[in-house]
């Protein structure tokens, strides 16, 4: 459970990150039980939140999880303006609130994707016709080809980042956790940055081939990430350790919002911020 606090940033905060680990938890679970045949599905984050419509009091926990990932938009884009989190400000630092900052507007989407469905609004284009859309959008700009390429290597640059993460271990710096807990927490985090870059290298290499061949139809979201996986030979073993991976962050995503250290600025500071941005 998110920890109480007094401020309502890192209220959001936490929320957020509850929020994120519960997706990601669904979406390992269903992309598992299809990779051993039990059921499920190959779908990314929007289709878990269907899923989930179908579920006892289905539109009330859309609804909740709704709160938690504007919460988290609030948070990436507030620790990406005010640099809450102590990334500094050289290249390394700017590059990580950039991609905090395009994340929080995702999050923001998939919010108000999961708020229509609650509604009974229509549920939308899955994530790999809206990956279509954007690419399709892009490639129709001066430069397209490159907008989209740049955009594929930003995406395999994000993946790299996850895997040398999990690689070194380095998953808990930003928590407060018991000591008897490092050991399990450390093993989830590794484990779900794993998964998250091979996922991410993935749609960072279809952006590739949509830029290479100027066709929007080859770009793939999570969903056609693990659909990838799932046509390779032995494709249900790779598709079951990466749901696992998923499945993996979404339990650490659960712990960060309980323990991750969350410097979060007051509400005036917080309003000072977005009017600084948007001057």
């Amino acid at each position: 459970m998110p920890r109480l606090s007094r401020n309502p940033v890192e209220a959001l905060a936490r929320l957020g990150y509850g929020a994120r680990g519960v997706v990601y938890g669904l979406v390992g679970g269903l992309a598992l039980l299809a990779a051993i045949g039990s059921g499920g599905q190959t779908g990314g984050s929007r289709s878990a939140l269907q899923t989930l419509l179908a579920q006892p009091l289905g539109r009330f926990w859309l609804l909740l999880i709704a709160l938690g990932l504007f919460g988290f938009c609030a948070w990436r884009v507030l620790e990406a303006l005010t640099d809450a989190d102590r990334r500094g400000s050289d290249m390394k630092g700017w590059a990580v609130r950039g991609a905090h900052l395009v994340s929080g507007f995702i999050y923001a989407g998939l919010a108000l994707f999961a708020v229509n469905l609650a509604l009974g609004r229509g549920s939308g284009s899955g994530e790999d016709q809206a990956a279509r859309d954007w690419t399709a959008w892009l490639l129709n700009q001066p430069f397209g080809r490159w907008l989209v390429g740049l955009a594929g290597l930003a995406v395999i640059g994000a993946g790299l980042g996850f895997v040398a993460k999990a690689w070194r271990g380095r998953v808990a710096e930003r928590l407060s956790l018991p000591a008897d807990a490092q050991g399990w927490v450390c093993a989830l985090g590794r484990m779900g940055f794993a998964a998250r870059g091979v996922v991410f290298l993935l749609i960072g290499g279809f952006l590739g081939l949509a830029a290479l061949n100027a066709s929007s139809s080859e770009a793939r979201g999570l969903g056609g990430a693990l659909q990838a996986l799932q046509q390779q030979p032995y494709g249900w073993v790779l598709l079951a350790l990466t749901a696992l991976g998923l499945f993996a962050f979404g339990l650490f995503g659960l712990v960060q919002a309980r323990y991750r250290h969350i410097d979060a600025p007051d509400l005036e500071d917080a309003k000072a911020a977005v009017a600084r941005a948007g001057s």
